[in-house]
């Protein structure tokens, strides 16, 4: 099953978007066990996830290091699930040709390039599915203008460089801005929330118009994988 829906893809009826079936959940695994990341990738799978979301971070555009390539080429050894790397790194378009191979998707943040364009021709180059993040403090209008070129906005609702943080709560009000921005303008794009996303804050984040629910803390640290991606998918 696709994260993404290709920006380029719009109903027979009307010229709308598709609609989403159902809200897609994608684990973050920078919250799993990395000493069993092999057992972990195979029970969240087992569990239904949709995806993978690879946090990648350079130490620099946030104040932590992550992985790199190597683990996301084992990764993608051992899952047919969709990858994908969300480089949180200064100068996105030096490492997009490095993970772009072994993901599905790239996302990049808004504020990490001066060549926002020329990361999107990189990724659609290589037939891959972009996305752009925004941190917290960036206003949602920065990413406006990319909404028909993209596949996927990732709301940053948390400051990023850590798992486990608590949600902030102003993002549901810059998730409604966004979503309403892109009905006005028809795009295909998907709209996801990374950061503090729990079974008890789902439901609001579905109900402001998410499509990809950024998990990590709330899976990982559960006892049922299953029942919390469950949770997570709740109706709206």
């Amino acid at each position: 099953m696709p994260v993404f829906q290709k920006n380029s893809e719009k109903s027979a009826l009307g010229g709308q978007p598709k609609a989403t079936k159902r809200v897609k959940v994608a684990a973050s695994i920078l919250n799993c066990n990395f000493l069993r990341l092999y057992e972990e990738i195979k029970s969240i799978e087992k569990a239904g996830i949709d995806a993978l979301h690879l946090d990648v971070m350079d130490g620099h555009f946030v104040p932590n290091l992550s992985f790199g390539v190597p683990i996301l080429k084992s990764i993608r050894q051992v899952t047919k699930l969709p990858i994908i790397s969300h480089l949180m790194v200064i100068k996105p378009e030096d490492l997009i040709d490095k993970f772009i191979a072994d993901s599905d998707g790239i996302i990049f943040h808004i504020e990490a390039t001066k060549r926002p364009r020329h990361c999107l021709h990189q990724i659609h180059q290589a037939k891959k599915l972009a996305g752009i993040s925004l941190n917290p403090d960036t206003p949602v209008e920065a990413i406006f203008k990319y909404s028909n070129q993209i596949e996927e906005i990732l709301v940053m609702s948390v400051h990023p460089g850590f798992g486990g943080q608590a949600f902030i709560a102003k993002s549901l009000e810059r998730i409604r801005a966004i979503k309403k921005y892109l009905t006005s303008v028809n795009s295909c794009a998907m709209l996801a929330v990374d950061g503090g996303v729990n079974p008890n804050n789902a439901p609001s984040l579905i109900k402001a118009g998410v499509d990809i629910l950024v998990a990590g803390t709330a899976i990982f640290s559960s006892t049922n994988y299953k029942q919390t991606i469950e949770r997570l998918r709740c109706s709206k």
